[in-house]
This record gives C-alpha cells, sequence and structure tokens, in this order.
C-alpha cells in the first residue's frame, strides 16, 4: 500500500478488478472528454505483458485507478489513470508518480512512455517535473496526444539532450551515440558572469520582479548586442553553424526588449517581436548561470505576457529545446500550450502557444479532445453544443 497523504492510499490491484474500477467510474472522470465512437473491434486485443494496477482509495472508497503494462522488453507503459472529479487538484497524482516510477525502476525497465491529450498541462507538468521529455503529438480518436518519455537509464538521457540540440555529446552518451565532439564541451558554471561594463540606457520604468532583480526595458538594438556579446556564456546549447551573418534583417514590426538587472548587473535578457497580426513571439529568453534555479524566469513571465496583451495581441508563440524542461515547465504553468515539435538550426524544439482570449483557450481543448464542443466554442466551429457521455 502507498500512503498518499491523510485518507488517501494507492494499492495494488488485479487487472480485472482495474477493469471493473474503469466501468464504474470511467464517465464520471471522463465524461467530459470528445472522442470518436468505434464500431465494435474485429480484433481480439494483442496479449498483455507485464501488469502494474493500482487503485486510489479514499479511505475505503474507490476514486480512481493507476494501471500499465510492458510494451517491449525494455519500456513500460502508463496506459491509464482516472481519479473522481471531487478528487482532482489535491497534488495525488504528484505524490503517487514517484512510487509507479520506483516500481518500474526495480521492475527492470530502462524507459516509461504515456501519451495524454496535449492540453491537459495539469497532468504533463507533473510529468515533465519528474523528468519525462516531451517526444511529440499524434492524432487518434481521443483528439491530439502528447507523447512522453522517461528515461531510467541516465545515458540515454543525456543522449535525449544531444538529439534536441540542448547539449553537445558527451562521456558515456557520446560513446553510445558513437561520436567525438571537436572540441571539448563548454562548461557553463556558477561562476560564470557577465563582464563588468555599463547598462544600456533605460526606454521606460524598471519593473521590481521580487528577490532584488528588476526587469529594465531597452531598445531592441542594445539587447540584441547584449545577447550576441554572451550567448556562449549563457547556453550550452548546440545550433547549426550558418558559416555567416543572416542575409535579411528581423522583419518589421513590433518589437520588446529587456534586460534582467541584479544589484546593478546584468544577470539575463528578454526579447519579443511581432509574429503575425495576432500573435507576439518571444524569441529570446537567458539568465547566466548563477541566476538560475531562483525563480526569475517565473517571476519575470507574467510582466512580459501583460505586456504583450497591452499591445494588443491575442496569441503568444515561443519555440524552447524539446528536453528544457526548466522553461517548459513554468511556461506550462503559466497557460501555454504545447502545439508541436519542429527542427530548426537548434535543433529539436518544441513549439508553445498561449492564448489571452478564453473562447480560444476552450477552442484548444476541443480540438486536443481534452472537452467537448459548447457554447461560443461550438458556435465558432458552426456546431451544435455536445452533450456530454
Amino acid at each position: 500500500m502507498i500512503d498518499l497523504g491523510g485518507p488517501y492510499t494507492a494499492r495494488p490491484i488485479t487487472t480485472a478488478t482495474y477493469r471493473e474500477a474503469c466501468a464504474q467510474l470511467e464517465d464520471q472522470i471522463f465524461g467530459g472528454n470528445w472522442l470518436y465512437a468505434f464500431d465494435p473491434a474485429n480484433k481480439p486485443p494483442p496479449p498483455l505483458g507485464e501488469t502494474f494496477s493500482w487503485g486510489l482509495y479514499h479511505g475505503e472508497s474507490l476514486i480512481g485507478w493507476s494501471h500499465a503494462q510492458q510494451r517491449d522488453e525494455r519500456t513500460v507503459y502508463m496506459a491509464d489513470t482516472g481519479l473522481l472529479p471531487e478528487h482532482q487538484g489535491r497534488g495525488l497524482y504528484t505524490r503517487l508518480l514517484p512510487h509507479l516510477l520506483d516500481t518500474f525502476r526495480q521492475a527492470g525497465y530502462l524507459l516509461v512512455q504515456s501519451h495524454h491529450r496535449v492540453t491537459n498541462n495539469r497532468v504533463i507538468v507533473p510529468k515533465l517535473r519528474a523528468g519525462f521529455f516531451v517526444q511529440g503529438l499524434n492524432l487518434y480518436e481521443g483528439g491530439l496526444n502528447v507523447a512522453l518519455t522517461l528515461s531510467l537509464d541516465e545515458a540515454y538521457r543525456e543522449a535525449q539532450h544531444v538529439r534536441s540540440g540542448f547539449q553537445q555529446a558527451g562521456g558515456e552518451a557520446a560513446r553510445r551515440l558513437g561520436v567525438q565532439p571537436l572540441l571539448p564541451q563548454p562548461q557553463i558554471g556558477q561562476s560564470a558572469s557577465a563582464p563588468e561594463s555599463a547598462l544600456p540606457p533605460a526606454c521606460g520604468p524598471e519593473v521590481e520582479i521580487g528577490g532584488g532583480y528588476t526587469l529594465r526595458p531597452v531598445s531592441y538594438a542594445d539587447a540584441w548586442a547584449v545577447a550576441d556579446e554572451l550567448e556562449a556564456l549563457a547556453f550550452g546549447t548546440v545550433s547549426f553553424d550558418w558559416r555567416g551573418p543572416a542575409p535579411h534583417p528581423h522583419p518589421a514590426g513590433d518589437r520588446f526588449a529587456w534586460l534582467v538587472v541584479f544589484e546593478g548587473r546584468l544577470a539575463g535578457w528578454q526579447l519579443s517581436r511581432q509574429w503575425d497580426n495576432r500573435t507576439a513571439y518571444m524569441i529570446n529568453t537567458a539568465l547566466l548561470p548563477q541566476h538560475r534555479g531562483r525563480g526569475v524566469y517565473t517571476r519575470l513571465l507574467p510582466v512580459i505576457l501583460e505586456t504583450l496583451q497591452a499591445a494588443g495581441y491575442s496569441l503568444v508563440r515561443s519555440h524552447h529545446h524539446a528536453t528544457n524542461n526548466a522553461v517548459l515547465v513554468p511556461k506550462l504553468r503559466a497557460g501555454f500550450r504545447l502545439q508541436g515539435l519542429e527542427v530548426n538550426h537548434h535543433g529539436v524544439v518544441a513549439v508553445l502557444q498561449r492564448s489571452f482570449d478564453p473562447v480560444y483557450e476552450r477552442y484548444m481543448d476541443v480540438r486536443s479532445g481534452l472537452a467537448r464542443p459548447q457554447g461560443e466554442v461550438a458556435a465558432r466551429l458552426g456546431l451544435h453544443s455536445a452533450p456530454s457521455r
């Protein structure tokens, strides 16, 4: 039995009991989701490998479940987790997850996989915080899913960072990938700091963001000059070397730039610009190494979003290395939604989008299958409101 705090526990159950729990509770848990109704299957399901099923209990009352099963010789698949709505939002999933992962590790698995509707940040965020990485998106009968994978093998985890371009290959990961970097991997240490130099002049009042940090609005050109000078100090990522300057300037349109300042010295920067006629684009954000892990990014994000919203934008877009959970988590917690993966000169990056329009935000839940088309969203799609199951 797993103690989840207070009256909550998780207890091992048989696969048959798990299926009975699904039949009993799934309409209450998932009735608001939007599924395609297939006809009865023509084929029996494939035989299961090793299975792991837990019932979630409030006292002696069954309130949900978690079920996982072997996918292949290295991988266990977290196939299904459900919890009655009145018990959601209490941190039960976050507290249960480490126990499940320990069970899979002790059982000898190297990879843990799962799929979740792409706008279901309530599940995606604790998974990323636990070390899962975004793998991609797929369209299926339930809507649009995001695939997540956790590596319980440290060398493979490092290899995933290499694949995304988040860091250079080194050590065991490099050996397993069969590569040898031309130069030693740069050490982005805690002692790295910006050179002593005067800060560019402010273009408006600075904004206090707590912990002694301020955001100083500066010209777009000044911010890019700082970013170009200190990029190697701030990032250990591996981008494609174009071997020459870009042939064209950045697209014309609104531009926004800030420096992060701590005790009168440069701590980082943020640059944004117009993407299209509704969308702003957060191009580049950096904190120097000694200023990370202090919640600065989480505190600066609302200031940037408020500025972009006040400028009239409906959407905010950004790209981040697919394995950079340190940025993906605060972005998702701030209301951004995963849009997909793309390959660019920085590597494999996750595309995120934040909507300031509540109808469009609900629309994204409808597209993912997390919600059925109702009310204004249904009307915008030319549909009648869909009844819940």
